[in-house]
């Protein structure tokens, strides 16, 4: 386009809400006006002080040891991010993230690993680790104990490998593992284009990490977070096309972990199929089920009565030992206080399942926004539904869902194509032969 001499040369509101726009929590442009930055600034103090608020709440009411632990770092973590997000700075509000990375993870998490306490989960991946080396199964054959059981898929087992191999040591642990395998997952299906739009992969791990639902599993060791990386990771690769071989791997490595993992299968093969092709798809699905079935039929074969009874039975709530997953859902309470409630939860899960895959079939997703979206009410929905579940697997669809839709906030507008500033209503003299040439539509 071209501007006639003496045209106004102040951006249009399109472009000028390009210019001025907000980029994300605690990240205010400096080009924002000053209203603009102090509303910034506040809903960061606000963030911060309500994580602070809840990490101290779980501190002086839980009853387990390593939730207070992290209650009361994250509590001061928390409180020093809410001071410093009152400076209206971006390097205060950097500040202010990273005090609440150090309180909320790395401060509870190196107090946790040295001290070893942990969520039982760390020490059933590891015992289940030692188990697969010595004995090529990560089950035990007659479990008594809730603790003896293993509702885990046998490529969860792969994360308490080390310790069986180094012994004790802060390296060693688990849940050090889980941490790693999720910052890279996440790191890498947050990465775009050099030059594109949207926050960089470091600043939104980094946001993701500090917020609670994330930063407790990550300190006291929740196993649901490198199913859900994984998950991210497979999702972000189908939505890039390509060959669709490593989206079919990280699809498989998921499922090869929990059951959890396994409705991402038709979600991620569709998207790869309308972003890349049927082939495609057909090549990511046959990777995918032999990647899982690499790690899954080997043990599944060498001990079937242990398999069904640890990673189907005890997860549904049916084995010889009743699950301690006991939050008060929709499909725990019909199962406890119904009659017949277990039956009925059962059948309203498959309902829910059918129903989201008749949605992919009528109306694919045809983003990856939007396939996470589909996975995310999937998951929440059987979470809800399943007789024997906790809280904390809702972690899953509450990153599904935020993760893509804060990554792609900024990228989501500029996909449209780019921002062109319209012609000036300015009438041409005959006598104006000097232009100003800034681009051509």
């Amino acid at each position: 386009m071209t501007l006639t001499k003496g045209a106004a040369t102040t951006p249009p509101r399109t472009a000028r809400g390009v210019l001025t726009g907000v980029g994300h929590l605690g990240q205010a442009s400096p080009f924002a006006p000053p209203g603009r930055r102090f509303r910034l600034a506040r809903r960061a103090w606000a963030h911060w002080l309500g994580c602070a608020g809840f990490a101290l709440l779980l501190a002086t009411t839980t009853g387990l040891g390593p939730h207070r632990v992290w209650g009361a770092c994250a509590a001061a973590g928390y409180g020093t991010a809410a001071l410093l997000a009152t400076r209206d700075s971006r390097t205060w509000r950097r500040a202010a993230l990273t005090a609440a990375l150090l309180g909320a993870v790395v401060v509870p998490l190196v107090v946790l690993v040295v001290s070893g306490a942990a969520q039982s989960e760390v020490g059933v991946v590891e015992r289940s680790g030692a188990l697969l080396l010595h004995t090529g199964s990560p089950y035990l054959p007659h479990p008594a104990h809730t603790v003896d059981y293993d509702p885990y898929l046998p490529g969860m087992a792969l994360f308490g490998v080390p310790r069986a191999l180094f012994g004790d040591g802060p390296l060693t642990d688990a849940r050090v593992w889980f941490c790693l395998t999720f910052v890279v997952c996440m790191f890498f299906a947050g990465r775009r284009p050099a030059g594109g739009p949207g926050p960089t992969p470091v600043s939104a791990v980094a946001l993701l990490a500090a917020f609670p639902a994330v930063a407790l599993p990550l300190a006291v060791g929740g196993v649901d977070l490198p199913v859900v990386g994984l998950m991210c990771l497979s999702l972000a690769l189908a939505g890039r096309g390509g060959s669709g071989t490593a989206a079919g791997v990280a699809m498989g490595a998921a499922a090869a972990l929990k059951w959890t993992a396994w409705p991402l299968l038709p979600v991620g093969l569709v998207l790869l199929a309308v972003t890349a092709g049927r082939r495609t798809a057909l090549r990511a699905a046959l990777v995918a089920l032999s990647v899982a079935a690499s790690a899954v039929v080997p043990v599944a074969l060498a001990g079937p009565r242990a398999f069904v009874e640890h990673v189907v039975l005890f997860p549904l709530g049916a084995g010889g030992v009743r699950s301690p997953a006991a939050s008060p859902l929709p499909g725990r309470l019909l199962a406890v206080h119904v009659p017949g409630g277990a039956a009925l939860a059962t059948a309203a899960l498959v309902t829910a399942a059918l129903g989201v895959t008749l949605s992919l079939l009528i109306r694919p997703p045809r983003t990856v926004r939007a396939a996470a979206d589909r996975l995310a009410v999937g998951l929440g929905l059987a979470i809800c539904l399943i007789p024997a579940t906790r809280f904390g697997y809702l972690v899953l669809p509450l990153v599904l869902a935020g993760w893509f839709r804060y990554t792609s906030k900024t990228a989501g507008s500029a996909s449209a194509g780019p921002v062109s500033l319209p012609s000036c209503p300015v009438p041409r003299r005959p006598d104006s032969g000097h232009r100003l040439s800034v681009g051509r539509r």
